[in-house]
């Protein structure tokens, strides 16, 4: 099988990344980025629909043994616990957010009203200058010496209060993308750069009028990061191919050049038969490729469905990509090898 007509565009990709991570979409704020992504499929001409809480399904075309290819659009934040009595805010991670990769970054604060503020994620006390030696040592921690600052003049809860501001309004943190030397980096890169990939993919196949040997729907799905994403499927779905990030780590064989199958998650191991016939694919059109398990905190919107009951296959791939959950780096390079897989195993007959 060969690829030499439908080529990656790596601009319209990073375009497209860059429109997705400029809204902001903690998991449950979704009705922006699905208007968002709404747009982007009536530009590239495709029909969809979208699901009662949130999601977007378009349809690429093909008949029978429906594939679903998957991406989410949410990202880990934060939510307001509660108004310090200083004004400042107490808040729980939405997702898995961990402290220590989060403080120090600036937030929009969008309260259930509609006002955005801005402020900065910090710890308390918030000046190594006038810390104690043994406070300086005590790791960040949400509920006892992190807090979120506003930019606002507010000295007390009262203030902070008359602002709109109130316990479960949602927090979402600062992307700061960035590319260099062929290095991405951007905070959600999970997953917003997987769904790039397969909307760069959807304008190929629009582009060459391509037609598929099988239906294929495209999922985009907006609960991923607290696992119920994809809990739902359309009927004739028969498999489910997620595209997610592909952590790095010293135990780990991805790389931020390679594209990852998934031979197994913190969950269980991905369908034998799918995840071979990628490989195999893979093979067949020379992507640069590993097979990679992903222990002991990982999870796709693939493992959502088969929970949920539905008579599926599942498997997964995605670009290498480090410092998961926090300020994220992948490599155009990465994106390419993922585009490619998935282009060839979309026209696998």
């Amino acid at each position: 099988m060969k690829l030499d007509n439908i080529v990656f565009d790596s601009d319209y990709c990073l375009n497209i990344f860059r429109r997705l991570i400029a809204v902001d979409s903690t998991t449950g704020q979704y009705e922006e980025i699905q208007h968002t992504i709404c747009d982007i499929l009536e530009e590239l001409g495709y029909t969809y629909h979208t699901t009662h809480k949130g999601g977007v399904i378009a349809d690429l075309g093909g008949e029978g043994n429906a594939l679903a290819v998957t991406a989410h659009l949410d990202d880990i934040g934060l939510m307001v616990r509660k108004i310090n009595p200083d004004g400042t805010l107490n808040v729980a991670a939405v997702g898995g957010l961990y402290p220590f990769y989060c403080v120090t970054e600036n937030v929009r604060i969008h309260t259930r009203t509609g006002k955005v503020y801005t402020g900065t994620v910090c710890r308390t006390p918030n000046s190594i200058h006038v810390t104690e030696d043994e406070l300086r040592k005590v790791l960040p921690d949400f509920r006892e010496n992190v807090c979120v600052v506003l930019d606002e003049d507010v000295k007390s809860k009262e203030d902070t209060e008359a602002l709109g501001i109130t316990t479960g309004d949602i927090i979402a943190l600062e992307p700061r993308f960035t590319l260099a030397n062929g290095y991405l980096k951007s905070r959600f890169i999970d997953d917003k750069a997987a769904a790039a990939v397969m909307l760069t993919a959807m304008k190929a196949i629009k582009d060459g009028k391509v037609e598929l040997p099988r239906k294929v729907y495209a999922y985009f799905a907006v609960y991923e990061e607290i696992g119920h994403g994809t809990a739902w499927l359309p009927d004739d779905v028969q498999d489910i191919l997620a595209v997610d990030i592909a952590p790095t780590g010293p135990d780990q064989t991805s790389d931020e050049h390679k594209v990852s199958i998934f031979a197994m998650d913190s969950r269980f191991p991905y369908h034998w038969k799918m995840t071979n016939e990628l490989r195999e694919v893979a093979i067949e059109i020379g992507a640069d490729f590993v097979m990679d398990v992903f222990t002991p905190h990982y999870g796709t919107d693939g493992d959502g469905s088969v929970l949920a009951g539905y008579d599926i296959r599942h498997a997964a791939i995605g670009p290498g990509t480090a410092n998961s959950h926090g300020y994220e780096r992948t490599h155009v390079d990465g994106l390419k090898n993922t585009y490619q897989l998935l282009m060839a195993y979309l026209l696998r007959g």
